[in-house]
């Protein structure tokens, strides 16, 4: 296969070739907040308007269309998550309200008394439904805490936050403020040893590696597809006897069966198209650029593993180069996993703070040199007071694959003339 070459890549996304007022490209370092999309996404999604602007179940061509649109977003879905049917995958608006459409559902098979579990290395999207949900309910809610020193779960806390009530485990698959990849499948394996359902927030996941939720063993998982480089989408993922079982809130008329029963209302069918396109995108990166043997999978899956692997290898080298470089500026700090050795455990999410300037200033700064990036909490509200963060919090610098090096090191010059 050729190596990995994000000059080709870029010409495929439209927003990254298009220059600012000064006439310079930006440099999207926003991507943990939304990435950029190829065109055959922006095709697909103004294709529903032109030949399939209907809802599914009619007779007629446009709604036939759609129809089948649907159906293939939802294989396309699965095979990216590796589920095991097409019928274990839910669209929805976001991931935070697809997460409190699944704890107000779970809410039937609680008591007065049970526990949850969540930490504080979460986005909020995978806190605040299960606050709410034991305020709610009288549930008792247990906290697992981080290790300061690289922004790692703390697993001994995490264990100690198990106990025979323990009833949801909702943990981050990666976090969205410094990067550090969990070790989910054990975390899996610890929640169900207990007789809890663990829900995984994958949104900062999807795009960096390869997800197996057969692997994992995940009750649910919840991601966003403009999160890897689709529409404005959320998704989830969940067992087929789960989301059977479960009682959805829905419309008497609606079909009381997966996935039907948790896609309230009529969907966005252009952004569900817009996902079979941003699968095929990521097809064709498997294609070019990816190898590697998987056993037990085929066809599209084994192709979008291997795509998936091969973005977290460049990444964990553009991550490596980043980090050393940020380091390298007088004042910066870098927050989460650095060890070159390690790159492997985190997604390359990198958040810093610099002495005598506040993060604000410094987004405001960068924004003004045409870099693109966000700072504050990024609604990571516990792993922020945890680090001593929760006033100002952090600088990030979110890469995705189609960055360069050549960027980083234009983020570099700026940061040293600051």
């Amino acid at each position: 296969m050729s190596q990995f070459d994000a000059r080709h890549v870029r010409l495929l996304f439209p927003s990254l070739n298009i220059p600012a007022a000064s006439g310079n490209l930006p440099i999207f370092f926003d991507n943990p907040g939304g990435t950029q999309v190829p065109q055959m996404v922006i095709d697909a999604v103004a294709d529903v308007y032109r030949r399939a602007n209907a809802i599914p179940g009619g007779h007629f061509a446009t709604s036939q269309r759609s129809a089948e649109m649907v159906r293939n977003a939802h294989e396309a879905m699965a095979d990216l998550l590796n589920a095991k049917s097409a019928d274990e995958i839910v669209f929805g608006m976001n991931t935070t309200t697809l997460n409190f459409a699944l704890s107000r559902a779970l809410a039937k098979r609680l008591q007065p008394g049970d526990e949850i579990v969540v930490t504080r290395m979460d986005h909020d999207a995978n806190v605040s439904p299960w606050l709410r949900l034991a305020e709610d309910n009288d549930l008792v809610v247990q906290w697992a805490d981080i290790r300061e020193e690289d922004c790692t779960l703390d697993m001994a806390s995490f264990e100690a936050a198990l106990s025979d009530r323990t009833k949801i485990v909702a943990t981050v698959h990666a976090s969205n403020a410094v990067g550090t990849i969990n070790p989910v499948q054990a975390i899996a394996e610890m929640a169900h040893s207990v007789g809890a359902l663990h829900i995984m927030d994958a949104v900062q996941s999807t795009p960096h590696v390869p997800i197996d939720v057969q692997a994992i063993g995940c009750d649910f998982l919840l991601c966003s597809s403009y999160k890897f480089f689709g529409p404005h989408l959320g998704v989830m993922y969940g067992r087929y006897e789960l989301l059977d079982e479960l009682p959805a809130y829905q419309v008497r008329p609606a079909k009381p069966v997966p996935p039907g029963k948790w896609e309230t209302g009529v969907q966005s069918f252009e952004s569900i198209n817009g996902i079979n396109a941003t699968i095929d995108y990521l097809v064709s990166i498997g294609e070019n650029y990816g190898e590697g043997d998987f056993p037990g999978f085929s066809g599209r899956r084994l192709v979008l593993k291997q795509a998936m692997a091969a973005l977290h290898l460049y990444e964990a080298d553009m991550a490596t180069y980043l980090i050393d470089k940020l380091q390298s500026v007088s004042g910066i700090r870098v927050y989460g996993i650095t060890d070159p050795a390690r790159m492997l455990e985190r997604v390359p999410t990198v958040s810093f703070t610099m002495e005598g300037h506040l993060p604000d200033e410094i987004g405001k700064y960068l924004a003004d040199n045409d870099i693109y990036l966000w700072t504050g909490d990024y609604y990571a509200v516990e792993i922020m007071k945890r680090l001593g963060l929760g006033v100002h919090g952090m600088v990030r610098v979110g890469l995705a694959h189609y960055n360069t090096y050549e960027e980083i090191d234009r983020l570099i010059d700026v940061l040293e003339a600051l």
